[in-house]
């Protein structure tokens, strides 16, 4: 089941993987610094989130429901209630709904890199 909070934003074939995904931005119209979106998201069954860089920020990738496999630079990792994926600045990562009966439920939670401190 996914937390949801107004209508959600339909997503095909994001990033070049297949099916729908379902997403709610739970943070907004909030600012709270250093984090940039918490994303309620519902991947349809069987489908894929394509491969793709996080050029921005990093994130957390926490499992809600389902059965899947995240992969964060092709590191294969099983993914479902409770997994937490962290997928730093600058990594790939890929989620799979392994399910044909269910949809795969998860939250991001992104948030910007730390400044530099000069030495």
């Amino acid at each position: 089941m996914a937390i949801a909070r107004g209508t959600p934003s339909v997503r095909k074939d994001l990033f070049g993987g297949t099916g729908t995904v379902l997403v709610w931005d739970l943070l907004q119209p909030t600012a709270a610094p250093p984090f940039t979106a918490v994303l309620s998201c519902e991947l349809a069954e069987g489908g894929r989130v394509g491969r793709h860089v996080q050029q921005l920020d990093a994130e957390l990738v926490i499992g809600v429901s389902g059965c899947g496999e995240a992969r964060v630079d092709d590191r294969p990792i099983a993914f479902g209630p409770g997994a937490v994926v962290y997928v730093p600045h600058g990594s790939r990562i890929e989620l799979v709904n392994e399910r044909d009966d269910a949809p795969l439920c998860y939250l991001i939670v992104k948030a910007a890199p730390a400044p530099s401190i000069p030495a």
